[in-house]
């Protein structure tokens, strides 16, 4: 089986703010290159078909109408990239050549579709500069012109150049022939043309064999519409064929492979761009991807039928250019022409993965990532992708009433308002408690504080557990990821405690995984063996270990206090222990210790949490004790439970005539011991915000409307208090978010993360902690990939998460 070449550490392909921070090349340095007659100076190793750093499309080398004074046309404007300048005209929207480039994946060069004509100078000098190419490997000058311009390509920014699909031809003067430009090194004094007649010819020709074995699938094909043959074909398709094989082998057609539940190949339609097999080996880790075969029965597949064992497997589906791989729920349901786009925010980890939930006749058709470079970048997990229709099952549509039979009954809003209220005002304030679960926005995390507070009750608690003692949650530093999720490529040297991060954020995974292969980070883990998707040194699951490095006694302290930019990241999973308190106070001493002998700096964060439910940071933000040990403590005989399904309260723990008032969207674990169900909406039914791990406000907006009976959160409890007499003091949206500011201005400053540095302030009240570790040994809750997909109310009323997790345990026991 084929594959790829080997990737190492340090890929040839470097990440744009790794090139910046070693090229400060001057004046005198730039190499003098003619594009399409126009004169630019650039740096040493910039590809011809390179893009000047980030993703701005309106910075190009070989836009052929770029490059011009911007003193005398309006329109234009100067940029500034990497060391060199190049002056090029805003690029509108309007896309002739899209390519298979995706600048999260290596280069492979099939689509050829980058072809332009080089002219060979006679000052023949070949400049690379750190083993970088021109367009693929350099990722300073690549005219990838997305969402616009003439040639877009089958190469990819995040990915290593293959220089597969040959669409990138340009021509160059002197040059027997086009060259591919994604993967050619600038040459001084070379004259570059990229829409010329050699070029376009170059470029027809190589759509012309792309299109020969390609089926005539378009109108049954799922990408149509968004589909990069298509819009290629446009720009540079025949309006004939010439293609007569026909009538002797016909055309070329591949089986279809079974790679798991969640992504469906129709495998004839593959052009061979390798853009799934980089993502799987460079960005997802796992080589469960590769190439069989050679020349016209090459082959893209696992070889042997297999699942991709991977919880990042569905951005293949984006990344494919044509219709071989795709959403196999979504197959044949909606063309995208037909749905309404709504930008949104995912709520199945503490990450906050930007999305965009595509809706048609109020039904979430599917759902797909929204570029964000701070948080995910434009990958999402598989449970963000495809959980959403546990959306549309078990569902609370209407409110619930338990009669004096013990059965709980449908009823309206009228009556189950009257019967909480009865409940909620003859009780006394300091038998009222109420526990909140991982997908509550902080409207209603706030609304619920409020309205308790005027019952005379305090007893708010979360699901998750926090340890409270020293400074707790008084200190916002000491519940964030202070280092930030984009800071992770700034590190370089990380400490896990407790976590499994593959599992609990995929995405900061990934981050890690890129920070790994480019910038040579090291990653250690104290806890069990599991599988990151890079190498990283387990130094056992004993808390001894852990006691050991705070002390500063145990061999790998010398290595992180010597570190430049340590992290230290511990998983909210292992401070639910009963030992919490003491395992918290040792990562303090360990990351305090670690940062004043690296001598990183007042500035640089080294104490890291990384949580796993949605809500958590808001909740403790507003002001909420975390973990359920005072209900416990004190049992009341009334319990609120919104959205509290994890069952970390249960029958058993309170008294059998307590009252349970439950309200949320699925009828689970918590909906299962409640008196009263009021019916509340999903993340994708309403407005609201949702603080991540990092501390970082995000607004969820809209995308259909609540089924049945269901109401927003806030909503439900905003009537509730005027039934009972305490009515609220806010009745919009806006009123409510002013609350959320006068409690808690981050909460409302939207795209920011507002700092926390209080670490010399914790440690001091740390150490005044009595508190022992435990012997029992370190462990995480999700070690295998089965145990990824189904760990909360959506997730576990999806049938595709249920298939998910049935493939992945047969995958467990298959021979491969």
């Amino acid at each position: 089986m084929l594959k790829l070449w080997p990737l190492s550490r340090v890929l040839v392909t470097r990440t744009s703010g790794a090139i910046f921070a070693r090229t400060n090349t001057t004046a005198q340095d730039k190499v003098e290159v003619f594009v399409d007659d126009k004169q630019v100076f650039v740096a040493p190793g910039t590809t011809v078909l390179q893009k000047a750093g980030g993703r701005d499309s309106s910075t190009l080398l070989c836009y052929h109408y770029s490059i011009v004074n911007t003193a005398s046309s309006p329109g234009y404007t100067r940029r500034m990239c990497s060391g060199f300048e190049v002056e090029s005209r805003l690029i509108e929207k309007s896309a002739k050549v899209r390519t298979l480039y995706h600048d999260k994946l290596s280069i492979a060069g099939n689509c050829r579709m980058c072809l332009v004509e080089v002219e060979k100078s006679p000052k023949v000098r070949t400049l690379y500069h750190d083993r970088l190419s021109i367009a693929g490997n350099c990722r300073m000058c690549l005219v990838e012109v997305e969402k616009s311009a003439k040639v877009r390509t089958l190469y990819h920014n995040r990915l290593s150049i293959a220089g597969n699909c040959r669409m990138c031809l340009v021509e160059v003067e002197k040059s027997a022939k086009p060259v591919a430009s994604c993967a050619m090194p600038v040459m001084k004094g070379m004259r570059v043309k990229t829409d010329s007649p050699a070029t376009r010819k170059a470029r027809e020709g190589v759509m012309e064999f792309l299109l020969m074995n390609h089926p005539l699938d378009c109108p049954i094909c799922d990408q149509g519409g968004e589909c990069d043959l298509q819009d290629q074909s446009m720009a540079f398709g025949s309006d004939r064929s010439r293609f007569t094989d026909i009538e002797f082998s016909g055309k070329r057609a591949v089986e279809d492979k079974n790679v798991g539940p969640l992504v469906k190949t129709i495998m004839t339609r593959c052009i061979h761009c390798t853009r799934c097999i980089r993502f799987a080996s460079e960005v997802a880790g796992v080589e469960d991807l590769g190439t069989t075969g050679r020349g016209g029965d090459m082959q893209v597949g696992t070889y042997v039928e297999k699942m991709i064992k991977s919880e990042l497997s569905g951005n293949v589906i984006d990344l494919c250019p044509v219709g071989a791989l795709t959403s196999k729920p979504y197959a044949f349901t909606a063309r995208p022409w037909e749905t309404r786009k709504t930008e949104s925010i995912d709520v199945m980890d503490a990450i906050g993965s930007n999305i965009v939930v595509s809706t048609r006749t109020n039904e979430v058709m599917r759902i797909l990532p929204r570029m964000n470079e701070d948080i995910n970048e434009e990958w999402i997990s598989d449970k963000t992708r495809f959980a959403y229709d546990g959306l549309k099952r078990q569902r609370l549509t209407t409110p619930f009433v338990r009669d004096s039979a013990g059965v709980l009954k449908q009823s309206d809003w009228e009556t189950a308002f009257v019967a909480a209220a009865e409940k909620l005002g003859t009780t006394k304030g300091d038998e009222i408690a109420a526990v909140v679960g991982g997908f509550v926005d902080a409207e209603s995390l706030v609304c619920l504080k409020d309205f308790l507070n005027k019952l005379g009750s305090e007893g708010l608690c979360t699901e998750e557990m926090f340890p409270m003692d020293g400074a707790g949650t008084d200190l916002r530093s000491n519940y964030l990821l202070n280092t930030t999720i984009s800071g992770v490529e700034e590190a370089d040297l990380i400490l896990l405690v407790g976590t499994n991060p593959r599992f609990e954020a995929p995405l900061f995974n990934a981050r890690m995984r890129k920070s790994w292969i480019h910038n040579d980070l090291e990653v250690a883990m104290v806890g069990p063996q599991v599988d990151l998707t890079f190498d990283h040194e387990n130094l056992g699951d004993s808390t001894q270990v852990l006691q050991e490095i705070a002390n500063g006694t145990h061999p790998f302290s010398k290595k992180l206090n010597s570190a430049k930019n340590p992290m230290v990241v511990v998983g909210s999973s292992i401070l639910q222990r009963e030992d919490g308190s003491a395992i918290h106070s040792a990562i303090v001493e360990v990351a305090q210790n670690a940062r004043k002998q690296s001598g990183c700096g007042e500035g640089w964060k080294v104490l890291n949490v990384l949580h796993r439910v949605a809500s958590q940071v808001a909740a403790l933000d507003i002001g909420y004790k975390a973990g359920v040990d005072c209900i416990k403590q004190n049992p009341p005989k009334v319990l609120y439970l919104l959205g509290a399904d994890n069952g970390t309260i249960t029958r058993e723990d309170i008294p059998k005539d307590c009252f349970v008032i439950y309200q949320g969207h699925h009828g689970d674990k918590g909906a299962a011991m409640a008196d009263v169900i009021l019916p509340g909406a999903a993340y994708t039914e309403k407005e609201g915000t949702y603080v991540n791990t990092e501390g970082r406000a995000q607004e969820a907006r809209l995308a259909v409307s609540p089924p049945g009976l269901a109401r927003s959160d806030w909503k439900i409890i905003r009537a509730l208090s005027e039934v009972i007499g305490v009515t609220l003091p806010y009745d919009k949206l806006e009123e409510i978010r002013s609350r959320l500011t006068e409690v808690s201005p981050n909460l409302t400053q939207y795209e920011k993360v507002e700092e926390a540095n209080y670490f010399n302030q914790s440690q001091q009240l740390a150490n005044l902690l009595k508190a022992s570790l435990d012997s029992k040994p370190l462990t995480v809750n999700q070690v295998q990939l089965k145990d990824f997909y189904m760990t909360d109310s959506i997730s576990r009323a999806s049938q595709t998460m249920a298939k998910c997790v049935q493939a992945a345990t047969e995958a467990e026991t298959a021979k491969y």
